[in-house]
């Protein structure tokens, strides 16, 4: 199949790196400078340069804020059969615009990226495949996250949103809460080093991806559970409640446990 990946930065290059010897291969991006450790594909700096390569399917890794933009100026020089192709962390916006562009395409979310995930051991990370995009287009994604070794699920676009809401937004927000509150320690412990590790890589994140992220309208519901929470827990601590404390760390480590086996 040829293959077009608009971005060439870190999950753009790995996907590259996947597909360049088993697909003809494309990247089309505008800064040369990120062309220079891309091998075995085609390097693209002119539009005109993908009407000649007339791909068959598109993988947009452009950053977030840009996803809808690269579509729409690429576009006019793709064939009409080309299958458009997202993996943005944040939907929002994308249903309409497949809808009105007249292209097939397909939406996924491999949940996982550079800054934690080791991308050379993914077996257990998880993607998503948006259900309501071409079939041709899951099948694809389909087999290549099959064959990476990831959990593959399938949800609607509304479905995917409520799932980030959750599995993103709290983290986020639990991260920026201890950012906002951390002070400068001479000698750290290993939990604080270790959510210190955790926040520099959350807000190593471009500031647009994490702003869609928290305007996500079902992440204001996964906050307010914060809150409570928080709020219970304060007035465990302000009244030295043991018995308190006890039922709250028994309910957070069964909680704890549910997961561990659900996975």
């Amino acid at each position: 199949m040829k293959i077009l990946v608009l971005g060439a930065g870190k999950m753009g290059s790995f996907f590259l790196d996947l597909l360049s010897f088993d697909h003809e291969t494309a990247v089309f991006e505008k800064n040369p400078e990120r062309l220079r450790f891309t091998y075995n594909t085609q390097r693209f700096t002119k539009l005109e340069e993908i009407r000649d390569f007339a791909p068959e399917l598109v993988i947009n890794a452009v950053t977030v804020k840009y996803t809808i933009e690269a579509f729409k100026e690429v576009i006019p020089f793709l064939p009409k059969d080309a299958i458009l192709s997202d993996i943005a962390s944040v939907k929002t916006g994308l249903k309409e615009f497949y809808n009105d562009c007249k292209h097939r395409y397909v939406s996924t979310h491999p949940m996982f990226g550079p800054t934690f995930a080791n991308l050379s051991q993914l077996h257990h990370e998880n993607a998503i495949i948006i259900s309501e995009g071409d079939s041709k287009g899951r099948s694809f994604f389909k087999d290549l996250y099959s064959r990476l070794g990831l959990n593959i699920y399938e949800y609607t676009f509304e479905e995917h949103d409520k799932t980030v809401a959750y599995s993103l937004s709290i983290p986020f927000v639990s991260t920026f809460v201890f950012a906002a509150v951390m002070k400068h320690q001479d000698a750290p412990g290993t939990t604080f080093k270790r959510h210190m590790n955790i926040a520099k890589g959350v807000l190593s994140e471009d500031d647009f991806l994490l702003q869609e992220v928290l305007f996500n309208p079902y992440t204001s519901g996964q906050v307010a559970q914060i809150r409570k929470e928080l709020a219970e827990l304060l007035s465990i601590i302000d009244n030295k409640d043991a018995i308190g404390m006890k039922a709250f760390l028994t309910k957070i480590r069964e909680n704890l446990k549910n997961d561990i086996l659900s996975n």
